[in-house]
């Protein structure tokens, strides 16, 4: 299933890729796994430097599939939580 969820990412990146950009040769990876009452979540990056990153959900029950596509704007470091 892994190997499936990379695919679906790297189709979607390609489709969706902005055109006027010259891409080169770039890698797909899963940040993070999990696998709850039958359900599967990953986490999916890139190599590219556009700040997008993929979230692909498996339910279990229905036999499908979901693609959701983000892309960060800001990382912030709160410090004081405990106030």
């Amino acid at each position: 299933m892994k190997k499936k969820v990379l695919n679906i990412v790297q189709e979607y990146v390609l489709s969706h890729i902005d055109k006027t950009t010259p891409i080169s040769e770039f890698e797909i990876f899963e940040v993070w796994h999990c696998y709850i009452l039958g359900h599967e979540k990953w986490l999916i990056s890139t190599t590219l430097p556009d700040g997008m990153y993929y979230e692909v959900t498996y339910n279990s029950i229905k036999k499908e599939l979901y693609l959701d596509a983000y892309k960060k704007f800001e990382h912030n470091c709160i410090t004081s939580v405990n106030d």
